[in-house]
């Protein structure tokens, strides 16, 4: 199963951005990898809180639409709230 999640580029970058894009209902996060400039990226919650649920979304490659571009990509990391079902931050890595 393949999994296509739709984001932005960030340009706000720090912890004040981070905290104003969860308010919005919006995921920070990042796409890195070796010998590649990292991306940095906000989608939207709902884009990922179901999908997650799946064993596949950690373990196969993902296709993140970036300003019409296709990046496909692994989970690396994933940062949950404490007792909320919301996602805080995702790092990928390049595919």
């Amino acid at each position: 199963m393949s999994y296509t999640i739709a984001a932005e580029i960030r340009t706000e970058i720090g912890k004040g951005s981070s905290r104003r894009l969860r308010h919005a209902n919006k995921v920070p996060a990042v796409i890195y990898g070796a010998g590649k400039e990292p991306i940095s990226i906000k989608f939207n919650q709902k884009d990922i809180i179901n999908i997650q649920e799946n064993k596949e979304f950690y373990t196969d490659v993902l296709t993140i639409a970036v300003d019409g571009k296709e990046v496909n990509v692994r989970v690396q990391a994933m940062q949950r709230h404490a007792f909320k079902t919301l996602i805080e931050h995702v790092d990928f890595t390049f595919a």
